[in-house]
């Protein structure tokens, strides 16, 4: 399998368009009331453009998801004034995109589809014309937050700490199946994901970008 992008392009930074969080002067069109780290501020948080091919035979739907493979083990670091987590911090995965059940005639997924800028309390999983949505990391990070805390699912895009030294790196990934439906009830995760597809998985195809806000301030 083949999967190629508009927006997001192979070992190259993602588009600030993309992100849930950008330096705050990168944009002004998102005025949501969030408690926020100074220098950063809600992004566009567009869902990226993609488009597969070359899928097997017998393939009756898709897979796509999204994760950071650079996030912070020990999340009580980010975006703390006056410190900076060092590139060898320990690190684990976060996830900013599930999506189940894609229909198999469809081969293109357009910007924005799946978001469009932040949603306070998070996006509702379940089915829509493209997929069943699933929730990403996002409802873990913000649990806690009376201004934020909700189920999120699909996509919601990059929001590395402005404090990290490292570049995260964002792996897309479709996977094509040989059953129509995984069958998942819901919400369920990324990691329901995996469970269910385990024998299922005909082929896939990924993307390789990466993001940072870094300040050298901190």
């Amino acid at each position: 399998m083949q999967l190629t992008s508009h927006t997001i392009k192979e070992g190259r930074a993602i588009p600030a368009i993309n992100a849930l969080g950008v330096r705050a002067e990168g944009f002004n069109a998102m005025f949501v009331p969030v408690p926020l780290p100074a220098g950063a501020q809600p992004g566009p948080n567009r869902s990226p453009h993609l488009v597969w091919s070359g899928e097997p035979s017998g393939t009756q739907s898709y897979v796509i998801t999204c994760v950071d493979e650079d996030a912070l083990t020990a999340p009580s670091e980010r975006d703390q004034p006056g410190s900076t987590v060092p590139y060898s911090a320990p690190r684990s995965e976060f996830v900013h995109w599930v999506l189940a059940d894609v229909p198999a005639m469809l081969h293109e997924m357009r910007e924005g589809a799946d978001a469009d800028g932040l949603t306070p309390h998070g996006k509702p999983p379940g089915k829509t014309a493209h997929g069943i949505r699933g929730l990403n990391d996002y409802t873990r990070r913000f649990q806690d937050d009376e201004q934020l805390s909700g189920e999120y699912a699909g996509y919601d895009g990059p929001w590395p700490p402005i404090n990290d030294e490292r570049a995260h790196r964002y792996v897309f990934t479709v996977y094509a199946l040989d059953v129509p439906s995984l069958g998942l009830s819901e919400p369920f995760t990324l990691s329901d994901v995996r469970q269910a597809m385990e024998g299922h998985v005909l082929d896939e195809a990924s993307l390789h970008a990466y993001y940072a806000i870094y300040d050298e301030a901190h």
